[in-house]
């Protein structure tokens, strides 16, 4: 199974090459063979939506949970989004706590998927950026998903605003198996560059994740990379290859 965590990028209000980016990444999930897509930042406007737009053309299952915005009231809303080739089931979402801003939500989406090798959970998540917000939001999303995934076999992949050195990181590590740095302990995993304005790098981190928590079924990895580029959005994505024991 190949599952991609990726960050769309909404780039409110511009939208700057929104149906372009969007293709490219149909394209990219296309030459990888995704099985499984853990998005984050998925626009909606009244002229496009970004989830069911990938999921028509690539032919996959989704769902989708507002996080910010109102379509319907200011024309724009952006959240998280799961595509499957298998079916979906079970979705649900939760608002992470806590938040500074009643109008700035972050969220995490999960739903069963039923593959082939039997059900498992999947978890797009998208977290805060101060750091002791985001750290409690990570111990919040920790509790959900163990009561929630209900002993299955877990991915949990997005944007957690969280570089690898972290505190929340580390402790979170302890508990899920990070895929890319299960294969690569000492390789550069940055996902997002920072920028000068005249386009030299200010600060390479590494923000996005996935995790797994193999429950009562043994993964192995086969691959883990970043992958795509400015074409599809500012952050890179994280692919990660999977066979079930």
């Amino acid at each position: 199974m190949t599952v991609l965590s990726a960050n769309l990028w909404h780039d409110w209000p511009r939208y700057r090459r929104l149906p372009e980016r969007l293709e490219a990444m149909a394209r990219l999930m296309e030459d990888e063979g995704v099985d499984v897509a853990l998005l984050q930042e998925v626009a909606r406007t009244p002229a496009l939506h970004g989830d069911r737009w990938l999921a028509k053309r690539l032919g996959m299952s989704s769902v989708y949970a507002r996080a910010n915005g109102h379509e319907g009231a200011i024309g724009f809303e952006e959240g998280l989004a799961i595509l499957s080739r298998y079916p979906l089931d079970s979705a649900r979402a939760e608002q992470l706590r806590p938040s500074l801003v009643p109008w700035v939500r972050r969220m995490v989406l999960g739903a069963e998927i039923k593959t082939p090798a039997g059900s498992m959970a999947a978890f797009s998540v998208h977290l805060g950026l101060l750091p002791r917000v985001n750290a409690a939001q990570l111990e919040h999303l920790r509790g959900w998903i163990t009561s929630t995934a209900r002993g299955l076999a877990a991915v949990i992949a997005g944007d957690f605003n969280a570089h690898e050195n972290a505190p929340q990181i580390r402790r979170v590590r302890g508990a899920w198996l990070d895929a890319f740095r299960h294969l690569h302990p000492f390789a550069d995993g940055t996902t997002h560059v920072l920028r000068w304005p005249w386009g030299a790098a200010l600060r390479r981190r590494r923000l996005d994740y996935v995790f797994l928590n193999a429950g009562a079924r043994d993964w192995q990895i086969l691959e883990a990379r970043t992958v795509g580029s400015t074409r599809t959005s500012d952050h890179h994505a994280v692919l990660t290859r999977l066979r079930f024991e």
